[in-house]
């Protein structure tokens, strides 16, 4: 990893906050490019969520200068021989290592803070876990992409001074991402807008030269690198973020708020799972695997809650079998729960993950387990089989048989279904193992100081154990001498299993913003050309003597021996990009001949660049081996298939490292010579 040799504090604004689903639309494609329509909250509105914002960014430059002074201190404690200055700076140390711990805390209080993120409805839900965005500091493309057009390119680079400013508005804009749809587009197109930004300014050999701060999003540590692949990961890690404070926030008393939850933590889950395939060497904690790995199993419990809720709400009668639907689903968002806690308890997480986070996962464990003991023993007191309905018996008898994970001792399932006190008495067993789980649930929950803040959490939890306590007590008898049985296990089973849904980046097209520069397929920042040469011709008696060949950018195809273009100084594999002045990078093959073809008698004057043959070859032999290998570029190709364009790779957070390891092959932009056999425009000489 690349690291500055300074990083300069600066104040990273909040993200705010919009409560209107307005999908905005899409820009048009076209030769006319006027730039983004999205754009980002106001970062100074005083909302709820802002203003946690705020006090993240504010931890977050603290937590930087402090551990700035940290290794500084360290430093000068290994290089210093005296002893007086030794100690001095091992009381400095322990200072700063005291005031980060601090911070660190003051940090995992606010990433804890989930009350912010849920929903205004007056239902009682149990709330979900969002993750907060991660924070960046602001990035000044002026100076080093102005350099690179005037060097690569060859072009005055004041020109595009309203391309810089429409790309570092639209990376401000993304910084404080509404909380909605066009939220997420405005992530989109940034992400979607890197693929060109790569493409452009970012050869092989070497960096553009903007440093790219972001921020760990659950300690704050800060990291820094140069290269684009950073930028694009995080910008993903913040698009699923964002879907988890918009699932957080949906109102799920009803079956269309569910439906919107699940389908937000599906698509976050998508996010993070995208990001732990195809980007590897993450500078940060939050991006590494285990933490995405954590992530995505923590979104598919959600979203399995999410469906026992909806599962809740829709079952309104209280027939045997639908109770003991309920009691396998709860079981089942038990069982996915357990994994995440099991998930938080690896030795890389369990210091990371803040505590708040493994409690409430622990709790929700415990609190669904119960629940499904209850519903068990619901099915078992509540409803009595009737013997005039002996398909339903059937029924019945089947999936109580399939219910418990291993069959328990004593008389069989079937003797027992149709023996009321032997039901009662299971149900009873059922009753108590769920007041035990509930009490668990309560203790854990008592341990935490964030989550006893949460009043909701704590009415979820008291209204749940309530009602198992009293059902228990109406089966209680003072007759009832025998020792109450322990209650198996139950089979945990669900009827719609998560899933996990990849990000559709090509849902929000965008429209290259450096485009003036011509077509990515010759003007790229992988390509190398000599400089740009000014050709004058005059038509002869055999007319130009060239043979013309593609479009945008078109290709002088073959020259005549002794003809007027070979005289002029006109080669084969020469782009025309521009005639009498004119720039026709993006101009068609006709458009093109039909400005040859209106040259005055004083003749033509043609603008032509020539690439350099080393750069096509590796650029073809770059493919070769990538291809079908690459996931990223795969989407890519999605991407900017319309334009014929092929994708950046950005799977390596390192450059340098994945060029040095051999294993996997960059896979670069389309070719830059045209390849005749694909081009269906008809030779035609001039």
């Amino acid at each position: 990893m690349e690291e500055p040799a300074t990083r300069e504090l600066e104040m990273s604004l909040s993200d705010g906050t919009s409560d209107d689903d307005m999908p905005l639309s899409l820009p048009a494609e076209g030769s006319g490019h006027s730039g983004s329509i999205r754009k980002g909250c106001d970062p100074f509105a005083q909302t709820q969520r802002s203003k946690l914002q705020h006090r993240r960014s504010r931890i977050n430059q603290q937590i930087n200068k402090e551990m700035r002074m940290r290794a500084g201190a360290e430093n000068l404690f290994r290089a210093t021989t005296n002893n007086k200055v030794k100690e001095t700076v091992a009381l400095e140390l322990s200072f700063v290592n005291s005031n980060l711990q601090l911070l660190k805390e003051e940090l995992e209080e606010l990433n804890s803070n989930m009350e912010v993120y849920q929903t205004d409805s007056e239902a009682v839900n149990v709330p979900m876990i969002p993750l907060g965005l991660k924070e960046t500091k602001e990035v000044d493309f002026t100076v080093c992409i102005q350099d690179f057009i005037c060097e690569h390119y060859g072009e005055d680079s004041s020109l595009y001074a309203k391309e810089i400013k429409e790309l570092m508005d639209l990376r401000q804009a993304m910084r404080t991402p509404s909380r909605n749809q066009a939220g997420l587009e405005l992530l989109m197109e940034y992400y979607n807008q890197l693929y060109y930004l790569d493409q452009r300014f970012f050869p092989l050999h070497r960096t553009l030269g903007a440093h790219f701060h972001w921020y760990d999003s659950l300690t704050g540590v800060p990291s820094c690198q140069r290269t684009l692949a950073f930028e694009k990961g995080s910008v993903l890690f913040n698009l699923g973020a964002l879907f988890t404070q918009i699932g957080a926030r949906q109102d799920r008393s009803a079956t269309v708020g569910i439906d919107r939850a699940v389908d937000a933590f599906q698509r976050a889950a998508g996010a993070f799972n995208y990001l732990k395939e195809n980007f590897s060497n993450a500078p940060s904690l939050d991006m590494s695997c285990p933490s995405l790995c954590m992530l995505v199993r923590l979104m598919v419990a959600q979203v399995q809650e999410c469906v026992f809720e909806r599962v809740t709400l829709t079952t309104e009668d209280t027939h045997f079998t639908s109770q003991l639907h309920l009691a396998q689903e709860a079981a089942r968002v038990s069982d996915v729960y357990l994994l995440v806690l099991q998930t938080m308890a690896q030795p890389l997480m369990k210091d990371y993950v803040p505590f708040s986070w493994a409690s409430m996962v622990q709790v929700k464990s415990e609190h669904f387990r119960a629940v499904s003991h209850y519903y068990a023993a619901v099915a078992l007191c509540d409803h009595t089989l009737s013997a005039e309905e002996e398909e339903g018996d059937e029924e019945a008898e089947k999936a109580f048989l399939q219910f418990y994970v291993n069959v328990p001792a004593g008389p069989p399932l079937s003797q027992v279904l149709r023996d009321p006190e032997k039901r009662r008495k299971l149900g009873k067993a059922h009753l108590r193992r769920a007041v035990i789980r509930h009490e668990e649930a309560m203790r854990v929950h008592s341990l935490c100081k964030i989550l006893r803040k949460m009043d909701i959490l704590q009415d979820v939890l008291s209204l749940t154990h309530k009602r198992s306590l009293d059902k228990y007590s109406q089966l209680d008898r003072e007759d009832d001498f025998d020792e109450t049985a322990e209650a198996p296990e139950i089979q945990s089973q669900t009827n719609q299993k998560p899933e996990i849904t990849p990000t559709n980046f090509s849902t929000v097209q965008v429209t290259d913003i450096f485009q003036r520069l011509g077509p990515l397929s010759v003007f790229c920042a992988r390509a190398r050309w000599g400089p740009v040469r000014v050709i004058c011709l005059q038509k002869g008696e055999g007319g130009l003597g060239l043979t013309l060949r593609g479009d945008s950018p078109v290709l002088v195809a073959g020259v005549v021996p002794g003809g007027c273009a070979a005289e002029a100084g006109l080669r084969e594999g020469d782009y025309i990009v521009a005639v009498d002045g004119e720039d026709c990078k993006w101009a068609k093959h006709g458009e093109v001949v039909h400005m040859l073809k209106s040259c005055s008698e004083r003749g033509v004057e043609l603008s032509v660049v020539t690439l350099h043959s080393h750069d096509t070859q590796l650029e073809r032999r770059a493919i070769a081996l990538s291809h079908g290998s690459d996931k990223e570029n795969a989407r890519q190709r999605v991407l900017g298939g319309a334009k014929g364009q092929s994708s950046a790779s950005l799977l390596n957070w390192n450059r340098k490292k994945k060029r040095e390891g051999g294993g996997t092959t960059k896979r670069l932009g389309s070719t830059f010579s045209l390849s005749f056999g694909s081009i269906r425009d008809p030779e035609a000489m001039y």
